[in-house]
């Protein structure tokens, strides 16, 4: 297992090295100047190239690129170009608080998304499973603002049972800011209820259909032991490769959910530092994000190897 491991560490160490690279050049082709943007379209020429070589922005990108890399491996992230602070002091709350919403959507889905799949499973080509592979599917087709619109307007403005803003009160305790992620997660559910039910449903199908399940019956063991001792471990392991898939879209993907629950997570940070074009805030985001998917996906790989000692004897490559 330890060689499975570190060929899927060297990958993503290669992939995060290319993810900086993309990161960096793409942000540099972003329209606008920075030190006008910085200083106002009625600024001074001379006053915006001064800034603009305070900040470095006008050395060969091959060299901002390399300090950038470098300082960031050693945990300096830089300084922010609009608020002149440190990106860490920007960057590592908002993380934080993304990432409460994404584990409030965790919690959620993950075992709602493994119980309907495995429900329509053994209800295969009845009306139950019919209900939930089709609600599954319209859920995830349903973009989240549309969603989110919706249920602000249901549970928050007619019926009044959660807070329409995840802005919480300064102080609040654990579950009073449950409280006010639970409309923001909704929309995040929705949309990962299907993939992950769908993955479920046909890993439990294929499960149910194996020889070892077959055995298992003709043994005597009672249903619910052979589900839940032989099924449901060969079930869920594609549908761990899909959890893990779906981390980076929770962490980076949540601007339309942030934005629309007034919501300051890393979306909403992303989406401000491109429009002013802070470079070392946009990057040392879209790079904290890479880093967050690539963990989930080795402790997936982790579990999946756990789970199936093919992997672990090297028969899985």
């Amino acid at each position: 297992m330890k060689n499975f491991l570190g060929r899927r560490l060297a990958f993503s160490l290669v992939t995060l090295f290319v993810l900086s690279l993309l990161v960096f050049f793409l942000g540099q082709i972003l329209p606008g100047n920075v030190g006008r943007t910085i200083l106002g379209p009625f600024a001074d020429q001379q006053a915006v190239e001064t800034l603009n070589h305070q900040l470095g922005v006008d050395r060969p990108l091959l060299v901002q690129y390399g300090t950038w890399i470098w300082l960031f491996i050693q945990g300096d992230m830089g300084q922010s170009y609009m608020y002149r602070a440190s990106v860490a002091d920007f960057v590592i709350p908002a993380l934080g608080h993304s990432l409460k919403l994404a584990a409030v959507a965790f919690l959620m889905v993950v075992p709602l998304g493994i119980l309907g799949g495995v429900v329509a499973a053994l209800n295969v080509n009845r009306a139950i499973d019919r209900i939930i592979s089709l609600g599954g599917l319209s859920a995830t087709l349903l973009p989240e603002f549309v969603s989110g619109i919706v249920l602000i307007l249901i549970f928050g403005v007619w019926l009044r049972w959660l807070p329409i803003s995840a802005a919480w009160p300064d102080g609040a305790g654990p579950l009073t800011q449950l409280y006010y992620l639970i409309l923001p997660a909704i929309p995040l559910v929705l949309v990962l209820f299907g993939y992950i039910a769908r993955m479920a449903r046909a890993g439990t199908i294929e499960a149910l259909d194996s020889d070892y399940t077959r055995t298992a019956v003709l043994k005597g063991l009672p249903w619910r032991l052979v589900i839940w001792r032989h099924v449901l471990r060969n079930a869920l392991l594609p549908t761990i490769t899909v959890i893990a898939s779906q981390t980076g879209y929770l962490i980076g993907g949540l601007l339309v959910v942030e934005t629309l629950f007034r919501y300051q997570g890393i979306g909403s940070l992303i989406f401000d530092a491109a429009r002013g074009k802070d470079f070392p805030i946009l990057q040392a985001c879209v790079l904290i994000i890479g880093i967050t998917y690539a963990m989930a996906t080795l402790l997936a790989d982790l579990l999946y190897s756990l789970l199936n000692p093919h992997i672990r004897m090297g028969d899985g490559e």
